[in-house]
C-alpha cells in the first residue's frame, strides 16, 4: 500500500515532468519560430538588396519617399517593342574642325536634309533664306558624312515633345569643334513660344550663338522660348516616323531620356534643287 508521502512524493515528480515538457515544447517552438523569422528576414534583405541595385528604391532627391513601398504601377517598367530595324554597318567618324566653313551654299536655292533612319526616311525642307549659317553647316557637315551612324540620343515626351540627333558621342556633349550664330529667332511661326509640330531646330548650350550640330525635331507642338534656330519642316512621312518613335517611349519612365527605340541615322544627305 503506498503511503501519503509516497504518493505525495510520486505527485510532485509527475508535475515536474510535465513542467520539463511544456519547457522543452516552449523551446523546440522558439527554435522553429526564430528559423522562420530568419529565413523570412533573409529573403527580404536579399530582395531589397536587389531591388536597390536595380534602382527601385533608389532615395528620391527630396528624401521624402525614402522607406515608401513599392506599388504595382511603379513596377510596371517595361518598354514597348522596338519599331526600328538595326543600323546599318559602319562606324562614326567623330570629326572635328577649328571654324565654321565658309558660306557656299545658294541662298536663294531650296535645299532638303534627308536622315535615312533605321525608323524610316525623314526628309525635311530646309529654310537656306531664313538660317543660311545653319543650312551651310549641315550642308557641310552631311558632306563629310559626319552624322552617319550617329544615334539620336534624347527623347522628350513630357512638356516638350522632341527627338534629338546630331551628336556623334551620342551623350550630349559632343559638336564639330565650331559654333554658329543663332538665326530667325523671330520666325513667325514661333507664335506663344510655341515650336510647332514639324519644326527642326537647333539645340544649343543656352548660351548665345552656340549652336553646333545637335538638332531637334519637334513631333508635337512645344512650348519654348524663341532662342533655337529654326531651320527646317519634316515632311508628312517623316511627322509619321518620328510618331512611330515617340510612341516607343524613352528610357527613364520620366518624359526625358534615350529613346526606347534604336534611332541610328545611317546616311544624312544634304541637297539643293
Amino acid at each position: 500500500m503506498v503511503s501519503q508521502e509516497q504518493r505525495r512524493r510520486q505527485l510532485a515528480r509527475e508535475k515536474f515532468l510535465r513542467q520539463q515538457q511544456r519547457r522543452t515544447e516552449a523551446r523546440r517552438k522558439s527554435r522553429v519560430r526564430n528559423a522562420v523569422i530568419a529565413s523570412v528576414l533573409g529573403v527580404t534583405l536579399i530582395g531589397s538588396l536587389a531591388l536597390y541595385t536595380t534602382g527601385v528604391l533608389k532615395q528620391d532627391d527630396d528624401k521624402t519617399n525614402a522607406a515608401a513601398e513599392v506599388t504595382p504601377e511603379a513596377e510596371k517598367t517595361g518598354k514597348a517593342p522596338d519599331p526600328c530595324e538595326k543600323p546599318a554597318e559602319g562606324t562614326v567618324k567623330k570629326q572635328t574642325w577649328k571654324k565654321e566653313p565658309a558660306l557656299s551654299i545658294d541662298k536663294s536655292a531650296t535645299y532638303t536634309m534627308k536622315l535615312e533612319t533605321t525608323c524610316g526616311t525623314v526628309d525635311v525642307a530646309l529654310n537656306a533664306s531664313a538660317a543660311p549659317h545653319t543650312v551651310n553647316s549641315f550642308h557641310f557637315l552631311a558632306g563629310k558624312g559626319y552624322f552617319d551612324h550617329t544615334k539620336c540620343h534624347r527623347l522628350t515626351t513630357n512638356g516638350i515633345y522632341v527627338l534629338q540627333c546630331g551628336d556623334p558621342t551620342g551623350t550630349g556633349t559632343g559638336g564639330p569643334g565650331y559654333t554658329i550664330p543663332d538665326e530667325n529667332l523671330k520666325d513667325p511661326s514661333l507664335k506663344n513660344n510655341t515650336y510647332p509640330a514639324g519644326t527642326v531646330a537647333m539645340a544649343n548650350t543656352g548660351q548665345k550663338d552656340s549652336g553646333g550640330s545637335q538638332f531637334f525635331l519637334v513631333y508635337e507642338d512645344s512650348q519654348l522660348p524663341p532662342n533655337y534656330t529654326p531651320f527646317g519642316t519634316v515632311s508628312d512621312a517623316g511627322m509619321k516616323v518620328l510618331k512611330k518613335i515617340a510612341d516607343a517611349g524613352e528610357s527613364t519612365g520620366a518624359g526625358d531620356g534615350a529613346p526606347n527605340a534604336t534611332v541610328v541615322i545611317d546616311k544624312a544627305t544634304v541637297t539643293a534643287s
